[in-house]
C-alpha cells in the first residue's frame, strides 16, 4: 500500500526520460512510480490535484537561513528610498525603548537613498542609543557613534582590521560606515548569540521557505567569520530539527574562519580542518556539512568586488580582497587536500582568476574526482575566464534575480563594456558548465520562481535588459533550481527531479513555469509543499478522497 497517491495533476518531471506524467506514487518518503506504475494500487491517502502542475522541490544553492530569519524580527529598511526615512524609522523604534537598548535594522541600500546613514543623524534619531543598521548586501553596515564607542573607534584605541574599512570624512572623522571585515568590530560587541535564538531564526526561515517551494538549501556560511552568529551555529539547525521547526533539507558551508591547524598522520596530508576530521558529506539527508566558505573578496553593490579594471566613478578603485591572496589561495588548496569541497566567495573577474588558480593548483597537488567545487556569486566572468570553468570543473553559483534588485546599479559601476558579463548563464550552459539556481537571500528576495523569471527575462527594475546573449530559456531556469541544484551538491541520483527512487520532494504549483508568459513566472502560485511525501506547506486546494 502506499503512502500517498497523487492523481489528476500535470507533472513535470525534469526527467529527460519520461518528462511528463499525470499520477504519482509515494512510499516511505521516496518517489516509487507514476502513471500505470502506480494508478491502480490502493494507498492511505490520496490526493485530487485538479489539474495542477508539479514540478520538483526547488533548491537554492546560497542563501543565508539565520540572517535572513533574524532580519524578519529586525527594523526593515528594504522599502526606504530616502534618508529621512531611515532616520525616521530608527526614531519610531526607538520610542519607549531603555536608554541603552540597541536598535537593530537591515536592508537597506545606499544606491537608492544616494549614501549611507551618517551616525551624528542615527545619534538624534535613537536618542544617543547603540543603533546598527546593516546594508542589504551584507558587506557594510552603518552605526551611531556609541557603537563607535563601544569598539575603541571613537578614541583611536581599535586600528582598522585587515580586509575592513573604517570609513573616515575629510577631516578624517569616522561617518558610521564600516565596511567588509570592519563589521567584525561591531558583531564582537552583540555575539554569540544564543542558540535557542538562532534555531528560532532557522524556524521562521523555514516557514517562509516551504511556502515558496523550497525543499532543500544550502547555508552559504555559519560559525564564525564574516556573516556567522555563533562558533556553535550548527546546534541551532539541529534544535531546529529536533523540535520539529525544520521542514526544509539543510547543507551547511562552513566558514574558513572554523578552521584551524590539525595534527594528522602526515600520510593524511590533512594538515587543516575541523576537529575530528569532519569535513563536506557529514551528516545525513535532512542537515549535512557542506562546503568550506571561504570569502575572496567584497561586494558590487558596494564597489568592493575585486575587479581587473577600476569601477566607474570610482578613481583607481579595484575593490578588496578580504586577506592576503596568497594567505588565501594556501588556505582552498589545505581545504581541497583535508577533502572539502570549497566554495570561494568571489565576485569580481580578479577575485575569479585567484579561485580558479588555486582550484587548479589544489588539483595539481592532491588530484580528486569530480569535487565540484564552487565560486559563489561569480559575479563578472570575463569571456577568457568561461572556459577555465568547463575545463576546471568548477561550478559557477550566480543569483539571477540581483538583475533585477540591484542590476541597474551593478551595471552603471562596470560600465557598458563590462555588463555582458555580470551574473551570466546562457555562456556556461554553451560550455556545458551546470549552473544551479539561488537567491543569496536576503540580499535579494529568494522565491525560487522570481529567480527564474529573472534568467529568462534579465530584466533590471528599470526595464533594461542586462546582457540579453545569456538569457536562456524558462525550461533551463526550471532545470536550474531543481535537477541543477541538486547536482552542484552531488545529490542528483536522490533529489532534483521526479524519479522513482529519488526523495518525494515535489512542489504543487497553480500554472507551468515553462509554459506561461516569462513575464508571469514569478507570479506563479505555490499550492503545496512536500519533503519526503509530507506536506509542510499548504494541501488547502488538494482534495483527499477516501481509501
Amino acid at each position: 500500500m502506499l503512502d500517498l497517491l497523487i492523481r489528476n495533476a500535470r507533472i513535470r518531471t525534469v526527467d529527460d526520460d519520461r518528462p511528463r506524467a499525470h499520477t504519482l506514487g509515494v512510499f516511505a518518503g521516496r518517489i516509487v512510480g507514476l502513471d500505470e506504475a502506480v494508478e491502480d494500487l490502493p494507498a492511505r491517502t490520496t490526493l485530487d490535484c485538479g489539474g495542477a502542475v508539479i514540478v520538483p522541490g526547488f533548491g537554492d544553492a546560497h542563501n543565508h537561513m539565520v540572517w535572513f530569519g533574524q532580519s524578519l524580527g529586525e527594523l526593515d529598511l528594504s522599502g526606504a528610498t530616502t534618508l529621512p526615512q531611515i532616520y525616521e524609522a530608527v526614531a519610531r523604534r526607538a520610542a519607549g525603548l531603555p536608554s541603552d537598548a540597541w536598535i537593530v535594522g537591515s536592508g537597506y541600500d545606499d544606491t537608492v537613498m544616494g549614501a549611507h546613514p551618517h551616525r551624528g543623524e542615527l545619534d538624534r534619531a535613537a536618542g544617543g542609543r547603540p543603533v546598527w543598521l546593516k546594508h542589504r548586501s551584507g558587506h557594510m553596515c552603518a552605526v551611531s557613534s556609541e557603537v563607535l564607542r563601544r569598539t575603541g573607534v571613537l578614541d583611536g584605541t581599535t586600528a582598522e582590521p585587515e580586509g575592513g574599512v573604517i570609513v573616515r570624512d575629510d577631516r578624517g572623522a569616522p561617518t558610521g560606515l564600516l565596511q567588509e571585515r570592519a563589521q567584525g568590530l561591531v558583531s564582537a560587541l552583540v555575539m554569540p548569540y544564543p542558540v535557542t535564538e538562532l534555531a528560532d531564526a532557522v524556524a521562521r526561515a523555514s516557514a517562509v521557505y516551504a511556502s515558496e517551494g523550497l525543499t532543500h538549501v544550502v547555508e552559504a556560511g555559519i560559525g564564525l567569520g564574516l556573516i556567522g552568529r555563533s562558533p556553535v551555529e550548527a546546534a541551532a539547525y539541529q534544535l531546529a530539527r529536533e523540535r520539529g521547526t525544520l521542514s526544509t533539507r539543510v547543507e551547511l558551508m562552513v566558514a574558513a574562519d572554523n578552521l584551524h591547524a590539525l595534527r594528522a598522520h602526515a600520510d593524511d596530508n590533512i594538515t587543516t580542518g575541523l576537529d575530528l576530521g569532519l569535513r563536506s558529506g557529514f551528516g545525513d539527508d535532512r542537515l549535512r556539512l557542506g562546503p568550506m566558505k571561504i570569502w575572496l573578496d567584497g561586494s558590487l553593490i558596494g564597489r568592493t568586488a575585486a575587479v581587473s579594471e577600476p569601477f566607474c566613478g570610482h578613481a583607481h578603485a579595484t575593490g578588496v580582497f578580504q586577506n592576503g591572496p596568497e594567505d588565501m589561495r594556501r588556505l582552498v588548496v589545505a581545504a581541497h587536500r583535508a577533502g572539502w569541497r570549497v566554495a570561494a566567495h568571489a565576485i569580481g573577474d580578479s577575485a575569479v582568476d585567484l579561485a580558479l588558480d588555486a582550484f587548479a593548483e589544489a588539483h595539481r597537488v592532491a588530484p580528486r574526482h569530480d569535487v565540484r567545487h564552487r565560486i559563489e556569486h561569480s559575479g563578472v566572468v570575463r569571456p577568457d575566464q568561461l572556459d577555465r570553468y568547463a575545463e576546471s570543473g568548477v561550478v559557477p553559483v550566480p543569483q539571477p534575480h540581483f538583475l533585477y534588485e540591484v542590476g541597474d546599479t551593478m551595471a552603471e559601476a562596470l560600465g557598458s563594456a563590462r555588463t555582458p558579463w555580470m551574473y551570466r548563464h546562457r555562456s556556461f550552459l554553451d560550455r556545458g558548465v551546470r549552473v544551479p539556481g539561488s537567491s543569496d537571500r536576503p540580499v535579494a528576495p529568494g522565491a525560487p520562481l522570481l529567480g527564474m523569471q529573472s534568467m529568462v527575462e534579465r530584466l533590471s527594475k528599470a526595464g533594461t535588459v542586462l546582457g540579453a546573449d545569456e538569457r536562456v530559456t524558462a525550461e533551463q531556469a526550471l532545470r536550474a533550481y531543481t535537477l541543477d541544484a541538486a547536482w552542484a551538491s552531488h545529490d542528483e541520483d536522490r533529489r532534483g527531479s521526479i524519479t522513482p527512487g529519488k526523495h518525494a520532494d515535489f512542489v504543487v504549483l497553480s500554472d507551468d513555469p515553462v509554459d506561461i508568459d516569462a513575464g508571469r513566472i514569478g507570479a506563479i502560485d505555490v499550492l503545496a509543499t512536500f519533503v519526503a511525501g509530507t506536506c509542510v506547506h499548504g494541501t488547502d486546494v488538494l482534495a483527499a478522497s477516501p481509501r
